[in-house]
């Protein structure tokens, strides 16, 4: 974008900002209006495609502290003293009358308040980067641990791009795609695409950082005697674990690599013994049960709980 356009725009309006506006409201307001106006949230709207870009435009220039503070020096400028463009009535019909810079004329300021380089008012400024863009986007779980491709439409009537999802994203977490955001201006480098994931629970794994998860019911004989059971593992054939014989309620079984998989990590398959205890028991199991409780060691499995609780 040329210097000369920042006279006409106003970009604290654009975004509906005050001019001390910090650099977190800006971008929280941006990222507000981004939404709204985004050409995937409006499709075949014009008027919100040139809104967007407004704002894209707007954000590019204030989100930079070195192209603030010069658009806002530029701007007093030109809404402050006004510069003698000679006699044929100023410049562009924009500037009349008011103090004389001598010789140099319009040029000479220009250049010295832009850099200079022989470019004056209206010379070639610097590449501009890209406004960012961002987009939410919701996973299934298994595809949250496992990775996979999403397309997305990124500007109004441009072919859908692939994005590819890495394998173990967590729920909450940004991805940055880098070059994906909006062009720049003016031949800079593009902007970024933030995509913001959003992972669903799953009705019976859990993440825990890179493993995964299970709790698994075992009955009261198994637990007491040992077994050999089937624990179910993601998006695969379930596996057979051994229980050995008197494992208690809430020991951890661990099937190793069959968590979260990345290139850089490996997480197991946690599986956590839960002993189901049965809601109805036929009399003669009862008679059973005691008969078998009978034949137990008379102790009290919660004495020393009692005793550490300064109980007994």
């Amino acid at each position: 974008m040329a210097s000369q356009d920042w006279f006409d725009k106003d970009f604290y309006k654009v975004l509906g900002v005050s001019k001390g506006v910090s650099e977190a409201e800006l971008k929280k307001t941006y990222r507000k209006l981004s939404r709204q106006f985004h050409p995937d949230t409006n499709p075949g709207d014009a008027k919100a495609e040139a809104k967007f870009k407004e704002i894209s435009e707007a954000y590019s220039v204030l989100s930079d502290k070195d192209q603030r503070a010069e658009y806002d020096q530029m701007r007093a400028m030109g809404s402050g003293p006004r510069f003698a463009g000679g006699a044929g009535g100023g410049f562009g019909g924009g500037f009349q009358g008011g103090a004389n810079f001598g010789g140099g004329g319009f040029e000479d300021v220009f250049s010295n308040l832009f850099g200079g380089g022989g470019g004056g008012f209206g010379g070639p400024r610097g590449p501009q980067r890209g406004a960012d863009l961002s987009s939410s986007q919701t996973l299934d779980f298994i595809d949250g641990v496992k990775g996979t491709s999403i397309k997305l439409t990124l500007r109004a009537g441009a072919e859908p791009t692939t994005i590819k999802i890495p394998a173990g994203v967590q729920d909450g977490q940004k991805i940055k795609i880098a070059g994906k955001g909006q062009p720049s201006p003016n031949g800079g480098p593009a902007g970024d695409l933030i995509i913001t994931i959003t992972v669903k629970t799953h009705p019976v794994f859990t993440r825990d950082g890179n493993n995964l998860r299970v709790t698994v019911p075992v009955t009261f004989a198994e637990a007491v005697l040992g077994a050999t059971i089937q624990v179910p593992t993601l998006g695969g054939e379930p596996v057979k674990l051994k229980v050995a014989p008197g494992t208690p309620n809430g020991r951890v079984l661990r099937v190793k690599g069959r968590g979260v998989v990345t290139a850089k990590a490996e997480g197991d398959l946690l599986a956590t013994v839960d002993i189901a205890v049965p809601s109805h028991v036929s009399d003669k199991a009862k008679k059973a049960l005691e008969e078998f409780d009978g034949l137990l060691p008379q102790e009290d499995p919660r004495a020393d709980l009692l005793s550490r609780a300064g109980l007994l």
